[in-house]
């Protein structure tokens, strides 16, 4: 079970999540915390495995991301906002936001959020990481402890998504095969291809088989698939 607070002035978002996760049976909210205080109060009082927060809000800061990482290290953090520039993006990833989220992406890109966070791997939808590269920014280079590892991580469900892709399965195929969807699937593609510094098809497979994730002789790969 994954225990869940939720941290917003607003009740639509309140709401809103509330209704997406009651679908789910191993995802629990344990709490809705309106201010910064009542926020901590409940993190102390309830076990809690991720904090989805909109530190924009009335009543919030980047300073609470701070407060939740140096408080209560083990709870992992998913920021949750309206859209936001580059650096208030970034002052939230340094304060120890581990995933963001935009408040308009895909709900599918919500689960998978939960569930990679919960493993300790980075998430970002597929508009968060659009402002990363319309801005230029480099995460490889911000001050937070899982950006700055070496070689960079990439997560199982990366690994896998870079494995199908080799072996030539299309993003439809691979989100049929993992029971996804294509537009989670193509979130997942674009990370990928953030976190290794490349920009096509081609490069992503010889990472595989450097990886050893495919052999070289299992497919031929007849063109580069552009997107």
């Amino acid at each position: 079970m994954i225990h869940i607070v939720i941290a917003d002035k607003s009740q639509i978002t309140h709401s809103g999540l509330s209704s997406i996760f009651s679908s789910y049976e191993d995802l629990c909210i344990v709490g809705h915390a309106h201010a910064e205080e009542e926020l901590i109060a409940m993190l102390y009082e309830f076990k809690t495995d991720i904090v989805f927060i909109d530190y924009t809000a009335p009543e919030f800061s980047v300073n609470t991301i701070k407060r939740i990482k140096d408080q209560f290290p083990a709870s992992k953090v998913i920021a949750l906002t309206e859209d936001q520039s580059g650096k208030t993006l970034v002052n939230a990833i340094r304060a120890g936001a581990l995933s963001y989220l935009r408040k308009d992406c895909d709900i599918q890109e919500i689960i998978e959020s939960i569930y990679d966070t919960h493993r300790g791997d980075a998430f970002y939808c597929g508009k968060i990481i659009e402002r990363i590269r319309k801005e230029s920014i480099d995460i490889s280079d911000l001050d937070s402890i899982a950006f700055t590892c070496e070689p960079t991580p990439i997560s199982q469900r990366e690994l896998e998504i870079i494995q199908l892709i080799a072996e030539g399965y299309t993003n439809t195929e691979i989100a049929e095969k993992l029971f996804l969807s294509t537009h989670t699937v193509n979130t997942h593609r674009k990370n990928i291809m953030q976190k290794l510094g490349i920009n096509n098809t081609a490069a992503l497979v010889m990472f595989a088989v450097k990886m050893e994730l495919v052999h070289p002789n299992k497919f031929l790969f007849a063109q580069e698939v552009n997107f």
